[in-house]
């Protein structure tokens, strides 16, 4: 008896690979040494920089879940524990205010705007939802970059976040399943 092509993996990474990615990342940069308070070779300023920096991204990101949410309403529960944890990173990382689910339409608007190269939250919603994952790409992205050049404390932060990064691209084009 053979077996169905129905029971091949679905394309992609499977959830194991990319949880088992997440926790080798984190590994790897809670082995770098230091604990962050006691790293004398980074440049304070340089920190700040970049700590302010992963602050406004996920300002950024925050938004646009809120906006996506405004704009396609059916998408608002699917995306709101994402969306919240978004929030989360951005006061982590010291953001004193990150765009609400209830965002006001200007804070909608500029978080949606072309600055970040993405445009207004596109009409479909399965276009919006690529929107959301292309943003989650980019900026974990960016994160894992960034964290090679900031101390010991960052580093894990930005190791977490991007990796948090990484399992909302999952979790947004996985469905509803």
């Amino acid at each position: 008896m053979s077996l169905s092509s129905s029971l091949r993996p679905a394309p992609g990474p499977r959830r194991r690979s990319l949880l088992a990615s997440a926790t080798g990342a984190a590994l790897l940069v809670g082995c770098t040494g230091g604990s962050g308070s006691g790293d004398t070779d980074a440049d304070p300023s340089a920190v700040e920089r970049a700590r302010a920096r992963a602050a406004r991204d996920s300002e950024e990101l925050a938004g646009r879940y809120a906006a996506v949410a405004a704009a396609h309403p059916g998408l608002a529960e699917r995306l709101r524990p994402l969306h919240a944890e978004v929030v989360r990173h951005a006061e982590a990382f010291g953001a004193v205010r990150a765009a609400s689910p209830e965002a006001s339409p200007s804070v909608s608007a500029r978080a949606a705007g072309p600055q970040d190269g993405s445009g207004p939250v596109p009409t479909a919603a399965t276009d919006a939802l690529a929107l959301l994952v292309a943003a989650e790409r980019k900026l974990a992205d960016r994160r894992v970059e960034t964290l090679v050049g900031v101390p010991g404390e960052l580093a894990r932060l930005l190791a977490s976040v991007a990796a948090a990064g990484a399992a909302h691209v999952y979790l947004l084009t996985e469905g509803d399943g």
